[in-house]
């Protein structure tokens, strides 16, 4: 039973696994708020491709890795994100790596409440999108079937939770969303699925953001900040993961700088080498 307690899905970024005891408990659902550039994406697609490649698991833990890896987008093609991930790092074989990924796109669903022209998004007939088409929440409905179709132990991405929030401005579409997040962390420990949800600082209202912030099991901040020399750098905040936090603040590990490059990925250092 100890045993199970302490399992932990990695992240897959080496210089951060160690410090969460392996990585972090089966479950989570992430919130990754950042700045525009500060990082959280290329937390995402780093954490990504160090689990795709085997060689880098810990294969003796427990639970080395999740069972399927699935990129869900509700405005980016799967094209367009591919490219992205293949384009920021130097690995071996990451183009079959990548075509692993589970890539699922409800583009239609969004846009199909928006202004944008049938042509630009979707190559559905209009019989097709008009059966799809009854609201809004039914992004929610298609998230949540989804979801059922998922291995336990699977690792989810939500790229982004920007997009949906703000087409969620009256009360009952700001109701589905949270309603959702709230089932999502629920049938998550269910099944011990972790999600990681890619929010995008200062566009939503505050209150809001804390509202995101309150429903996920864990808020990793990412910013921008002014070092000596007036130098930007990027540091990673948690500032919030329940059952680790105390864990964390007792070593004193919640605050990080940044550093991002094509070989080694996402990299964390402790804040107090660059006072």
């Amino acid at each position: 039973m100890q045993e199970q307690k302490n399992q932990r899905m990695p992240t897959g970024i080496e210089s951060l696994d160690p410090i969460l005891d392996g990585g972090v408990p089966p479950g989570s659902v992430v919130l990754l708020l950042g700045d525009l550039g500060a990082g959280n994406y290329e937390f995402v697609y780093s954490s990504i491709v160090s689990l795709l490649d085997r060689s880098k698991a810990d294969t003796s833990a427990p639970q080395s890795g999740p069972k399927e890896i699935c990129y869900i987008t509700f405005t980016r093609v799967k094209e367009d994100v591919r490219q992205e991930i293949l384009h920021s790092f130097n690995v071996d074989r990451l183009n079959q790596l990548v075509d692993t990924i589970r890539f699922e796109d409800l583009s239609e669903l969004y846009f199909d409440s928006s202004v944008v022209p049938d042509e630009w998004y979707s190559h559905s007939d209009i019989m097709t999108r008009l059966q799809k088409r009854s609201g809004h929440e039914n992004i929610f409905v298609q998230l949540s079937n989804l979801i059922n179709t998922f291995l336990p132990g699977s690792l989810i991405i939500l790229d982004s939770i920007t997009d949906i929030a703000v087409q969620s401005k009256d009360p009952a579409s700001w109701g589905n969303l949270t309603g959702f997040l709230r089932g999502l962390q629920r049938v998550s420990k269910q099944r011990s699925i972790t999600s990681y949800l890619l929010l995008s600082k200062g566009i939503l209202d505050t209150s809001q953001e804390r509202e995101l912030a309150d429903i996920a099991d864990a808020v990793l901040l990412f910013n921008w900040e002014e070092t000596q020399g007036a130098r930007r750098q990027r540091v990673m905040y948690f500032e919030k993961f329940r059952g680790v936090m105390t864990h964390l603040e007792e070593r004193d590990l919640v605050k990080f700088a940044v550093r991002i490059s094509t070989t080694n990925g996402f990299e964390v250092s402790n804040i107090r080498v660059i006072i």
